[in-house]
């Protein structure tokens, strides 16, 4: 599978773009930065978009693809996450007040997207990949992912500071290519990640090493906040023992 790096950063300047990836341009991994970066072909050839939570940085251009997909009679847009990150989505913001309701658009019948439940831990087939959502913690419910395709295994953490189940789930992953972890904010910060619900070198630190053989792990890090970018970096590369490495914009891998 090729993974793209749309947007890997915990807040947006002219030189970061919040969380999105796309894996074999048919499934997108959050909509930080879709629109921003996907041409008009590319933004209709999306299949599916898994959905972390409802936090705007990972949710946003939602609004901006489902309006372009309308306009250009594209198939409906299946957006994946659990039931209460779709409830706030229906409620918060597809909602005729702040966006138009695009499930109703241009019809019931024919709607530019459609909402998909995943459960946790039960594997949902979307866009040709097996995708399996696990609780994070996070300050609202949030979700990583371990998603399959035919080569092996992505996981992805979502907004998460120190969690166990996602720990446990990825142990009996056969086949993990790459794991795709969030860490925004430097050590000295430790009171301000844990009240947001994020990780610092230290906790991530500490939680990579609930994995099974983490010197085996290929680590992607993602989320660093832009004003703390560059103590979390060092920070980062002094950890020893483990291979990490630090996404940029336009990134692209074949796991």
């Amino acid at each position: 599978m090729e993974l793209r790096v749309l947007g890997c950063h915990g807040g947006e300047t002219p030189n970061h773009r919040t969380s999105a990836f796309l894996l074999d341009g048919r499934l997108a991994i959050d909509a930080g930065a879709l629109t921003g970066v996907l041409d008009l072909p590319a933004q209709c050839a999306l299949e599916a978009c898994v959905v972390s939570h409802a936090h705007l940085d990972h949710v946003r251009d939602l609004a901006t693809l489902a309006d372009n997909r309308a306009q250009l009679a594209a198939p409906p847009l299946v957006v994946a996450g659990t039931d209460i990150t779709l409830d706030i989505l229906r409620k918060h913001f597809f909602n005729d007040l702040l966006w138009p309701d695009f499930t109703k658009i241009p019809s019931e019948e024919t709607p530019t997207i459609v909402f998909r439940s995943l459960s946790p831990e039960v594997p949902t087939v979307l866009a040709g990949f097996t995708v399996q959502a696990v609780l994070v913690n996070h300050t609202l419910e949030c979700a990583g992912f371990v998603i399959e395709g035919k080569d092996g295994s992505l996981a992805y953490s979502g907004d998460t500071g120190p969690t166990d189940r996602f720990w446990q789930v990825l142990n009996d992953v056969e086949r993990l290519r790459a794991l795709l972890i969030e860490v925004s904010l430097p050590d000295e910060h430790q009171i301000l990640a844990t009240r947001s619900g994020h990780h610092t070198p230290t906790t991530l630190y500490n939680d990579l090493f609930k994995y099974k053989k983490p010197s085996d792990l290929n680590v992607l890090l993602y989320h660093m906040k832009p004003v703390f970018q560059g103590p979390v970096e060092r920070q980062c590369a002094a950890i020893p023992g483990l291979t990490l490495a630090v996404l940029g914009l336009g990134n692209r891998f074949q796991l």
